[in-house]
């Protein structure tokens, strides 16, 4: 048996890679095909603002986070449909208040200033029982929801116009997956970090779509490919002694990188034996 599966904190990172790939596969899946990226990184840095008013209220920060992530992807969704405001301009709004309350409220928080580090970058060695018991959860929510409303939420994808016109609630089905979007990104903040989170959610989608375009191969192919880079980087962190959330994203990076060496490999040889004949 390999030495570091000796230590429960490790075991417990394991645990924790094979639900994060789970619950970001999927949902990145969907953010990656609707183009939400930029709305989920709103989302990933407004939570900053829970975590702040967490431990000024001597609440869970990751409860805190959740609230406030949770709110502002609603907010997201609610303002950029009923006012004048344009969605991209709305997401800078939350984007920056949720880190300048986050800042005050750790300012005012009485005593030391609290150690960030782990939820900007990452600490999946610190992950506890309840933080695995929630990202199972999680993952639990998301696989039943993408199971029985596939079809739907591939309509809602690829073509709201033709989802509307069968009389499909759009407008609800985007609350709820917002909602998910924000659940996923919080409770994935321990393993990358508030910074890096969204990399775990584009990343695998990216290298995935390079070699098909279908959306349930997608998810299959990003959920092993999460898990495949957030073991790299784990086992990386852990032999040279670095941070894991930045050894887990180095680590896809080099992947997508390979990835589309491959794919342009590919179509090379492609393009010349359809020139030689």
């Amino acid at each position: 048996m390999p030495e570091f599966l000796q230590y429960n904190f490790f075991v417990n990172a394991l645990i924790v890679i094979v639900f994060a790939s789970i619950s970001c596969g999927i949902i990145g899946t969907y953010i990656v095909s609707k183009r939400l990226v930029f709305i989920s990184g709103g989302i990933t840095h407004a939570s900053f603002g829970g975590i702040g008013i967490g431990y000024y209220l001597g609440l869970s920060p990751i409860l805190g986070a959740a609230v406030f992530a949770v709110l502002s992807a609603l907010g997201i969704e609610f303002f950029g449909k009923r006012t004048q405001v344009r969605e991209d301009a709305t997401i800078g709004i939350l984007w920056s208040f949720g880190m300048a309350v986050g800042i005050i409220f750790i300012y005012l928080t009485p005593g030391y200033a609290p150690n960030l580090m782990g939820y900007l970058f990452g600490s999946i060695l610190t992950v506890t029982a309840s933080d695995i018991y929630m990202l199972a959860a999680l993952s639990g929510i998301i696989i039943s929801f993408f199971t029985i409303m596939f079809k739907t939420i591939l309509y809602i994808s690829y073509d709201v116009d033709y989802a509307r016109t069968h009389k499909i609630p759009v407008s609800f089905i985007n609350y709820m997956l917002l909602a998910l979007i924000a659940l996923t990104i919080v409770l994935n903040i321990k393993v990358v970090g508030i910074i890096l989170v969204i990399s775990l959610l584009t990343i695998p989608q990216t290298i995935a779509n390079f070699f098909t375009k279908d959306f349930k191969k997608i998810i299959w192919y990003s959920i092993v490919l999460a898990f495949i880079g957030s073991l790299g980087g784990l086992l990386f962190s852990y032999h040279y002694n670095i941070p894991s959330g930045a050894s887990i994203i180095f680590t896809l990076v080099i992947m997508v990188t390979l990835a589309w060496l491959v794919q342009k490999i590919t179509v090379e040889r492609k393009l010349r034996s359809k020139e030689t004949t």
